[in-house]
Parts: C-alpha cells; structure tokens; sequence
C-alpha cells in the first residue's frame, strides 16, 4: 500500500472520530438507549458518509461547488435538521426515566439524512477526493476507496463514542445531572452549525 493510501486511512479515523454532529449523536443515542438500539443510526451515518463521499469523490462535489443557491440551501437545510435534533436530546428524559412516552431511538433513515444534509460533511468529501485524487486514476476506482474508508473509519469511530455514551449512562445517576448533560450535548450539537455559516 501506498502512503497515500495510509494517509487517507489516518485522515478518514480523524475526521470521523472528532467531534460534530455525528459522534454527538451516536454519544446521546448510547446514553438513552444503549449501543445495540443504536446500531441502526451508526449504520445510517457510516452508510452516508460512505456514499456522500463516494459519490463526490466521484464528481458530484463539482455540481454543489458551482450552484452557490446549493450550497446555501444545503446550509440552511442542515442547519435547521441539526437545530430540530438538538432541540429533540434537550428534551431527552433520563434512560431509565417513567415518562409515559415509548421513546424510540432515531433511524437508519434518519442518521443517512444527518450526513447528506450536513454542509460539514460535504466539504469534508470535497476535501478528500481533492487530497487523495491521485490514490487512482479511475474515477470509479477513488468512488470505491474514498466511500469505503470513510465508511469503515465512521463505524469504528461512532462505535466509540456509542459505547461512551453507554458508559456515562450508568456513571450518571440524578435526574437533574440527566438534564444538564442531555442540555450540554444539545447546545454542542447547536454549536456545531456555526462553523457552517462562516
């Protein structure tokens, strides 16, 4: 293997195990309802992220880097999902909470939903099919590569923090210290649109 292909396996595990919407996601979806409930919604991102940057890697980053009416919609689209699930965990009970209401944890749909409306992630596939280009000279060929090592370094890394997030459910013991993590995690995913907007 080249070391632009270990290049790109390092970048990708980075990328994806830093904080942002995704990897606060999958953290509060561990707390509420375990690593298990939560596969579906790992899936979902990975499997986002995976064809996001697949598909860009692929030439569709060109399209969205030449409308401007695009990129704007796509922020403010995203913003406004990103808004709605932060709003959605501030709002979490406790786990183990008598609340009356089933909550259910969110979908394969849903966390494929996150990755493509998240201007974020866009500019992290634009990003790295411009950096490792060179990894192939078959648009094809960097569609498979740059798709499946995103998408296996997104399931690694959004496991971790899943399992966190199943660890700190069982560190965490009052209502009221349920409240303020559930509010904290909620304004850190709020807090990740700003670097959208600049």
């Amino acid at each position: 293997m080249s070391d632009l292909f270990y290049s790109l396996i390092t970048f990708a595990l980075i990328a994806t195990a830093s904080p942002g919407g995704a990897t606060t996601l999958a953290t509060a979806s561990g707390i509420q309802f375990g690593f298990a409930r939560s596969v579906p919604l790992i899936a979902g991102i990975a499997v986002g992220m995976a064809t996001l940057i697949g598909l860009v890697g692929g030439g569709l980053g060109t399209l969205v880097a030449s409308v401007p009416q695009l990129q704007f919609g796509l922020r403010l689209i995203g913003s406004l999902y990103l808004l709605w699930l932060a709003w959605q965990i501030s709002n979490t009970a406790a786990p183990n909470a008598k609340t009356g209401v089933a909550a259910a944890p969110l979908t394969f749909a849903k966390g494929m939903l996150l990755l493509w409306l998240n201007p974020k992630g866009w500019t992290l596939a634009v990003a790295s099919a411009s950096a490792y280009a060179a990894i192939t000279n078959s648009p094809a060929q960097l569609l498979f590569i740059l798709g499946t090592v995103f998408g296996l370094a997104a399931l690694v890394s959004l496991t971790l923090w899943c399992i966190s997030g199943q660890w700190l459910s069982q560190v965490i013991k009052t209502d009221r210290a349920w409240r303020a993590f559930n509010i904290a995690l909620a304004l850190l995913l709020a807090a990740s649109i700003i670097p959208m907007w600049r």
